[in-house]
């Protein structure tokens, strides 16, 4: 449920009715727009009156919300959200590339991505130190190590890092991760994103191989509900019959959610395709569809990467693809002229 506000409400009132929705057990989040102030009700709203609260001065109208995500729901929270990762912000006219190998392989080979991928435009770097992979027999990332040496590269280029948690044990070693990022196989793993949930860090959240929006949209509300409002949504491909590519790229996710939610959308055109030569299009279809942002694996070798390597821009090609979107965005979905 919403309720919307008159301009300039009497403090006095938004305080009674604050306090009488919060002793019936109903979480009240306020928004503070351009234009008006909501109240987004949150908890049991069957046993709320809503002649009650429309009869009062400061109110200009109520209205229930039909889909089960609430925090995550435009309609509780109009304008964008604007998601700060290490004093980079995605969303809100924000868009922002991240950039990096798939896998973290040695100190050289991340601190010469990372400055490559920085010098061609990226704003942030990824790098997997640990790699859900489905051979067990596939390499499996540097695990601790592989956090160390992110934060080395970012050191030496000042690029904030993204990198995926696996389990709850290892949320003790992301204390220098910038954003942690969920992966496909993890957005269903309610206990994994209730603890995210508690945290003031920023979560990149990818959608599931075979998930509907609504899934992935209520997968973010588990973290926010704990409070953690820095979730920005990942459409990373989705199972289809076609298997030509990796995966089918969704790019009507990115409207889509954007009409739905609030949260900034980002595009992994890497994972989608699982082709290299397919990387750049499907990049610019992100964009020009309106995308706050793309996540690209990038790789100085891809030829003896130890991890998808196929699907891996060379850091020429990135640069490249950098020029592209530059000249693109201007010219893309919603954005204003």
């Amino acid at each position: 449920m919403i309720v919307i506000l008159k301009q300039n409400p009497d403090k006095a009132q938004l305080d009674m009715l604050t306090k009488w929705l919060d002793d019936m057990g109903i979480s009240v989040h306020t928004t503070v727009g351009h234009l008006q102030t909501i109240l987004g009700l949150v908890g049991d709203t069957s046993k709320v009156d809503i002649d009650l609260i429309q009869a009062l001065d400061i109110v200009e109208d109520v209205k229930r919300v039909q889909e089960p995500f609430k925090n995550a729901n435009r309609k509780f929270h109009p304008d964008d959200t604007v998601v700060d990762v290490g004093g980079v912000k995605i969303g809100g006219g924000n868009f922002q590339v991240i950039a990096g190998p798939c896998s973290v392989e040695s100190e050289e080979q991340i601190c010469a991505v990372a400055k490559a991928v920085k010098a061609s435009g990226a704003t942030l770097l990824r790098g997997g130190a640990f790699k859900p992979r489905t051979s067990p027999y596939s390499f499996q990332g540097l695990r601790e190590d592989g956090i160390r040496l992110l934060v080395e590269a970012k050191r030496e280029t000042g690029l904030p890092i993204v990198t995926e948690i696996m389990d709850l044990s290892q949320l003790g070693l992301y204390d220098d991760v910038d954003m942690i990022q969920v992966g496909a196989r993890n957005m269903q793993n309610f206990e994994l994103l209730k603890e995210l949930g508690h945290l003031r860090k920023p979560i990149l959240l990818k959608r599931g191989l075979s998930s509907t929006l609504e899934e992935l949209l209520m997968s973010a509300e588990y973290i926010m509900a704990g409070g953690n409002e820095q979730v920005v949504l990942c459409e990373r491909g989705i199972r289809t019959f076609e298997t030509y590519t990796r995966n089918t790229l969704d790019i009507s996710a990115v409207p889509v959610l954007k009409d739905l939610s609030h949260l900034p959308v980002i595009v992994d055109p890497s994972h989608a395709t699982g082709k290299h030569s397919l990387v750049p299009p499907t990049a610019l279809a992100a964009v020009a569809a309106g995308a706050d942002g793309l996540i690209i694996e990038v790789h100085n070798d891809p030829a003896h990467a130890l991890c998808d390597g196929p699907q891996s821009l060379t850091p020429k090609n990135f640069e490249r693809l950098m020029r592209s979107i530059d000249a693109l965005r201007p010219y893309a979905y919603g954005r204003e002229a």
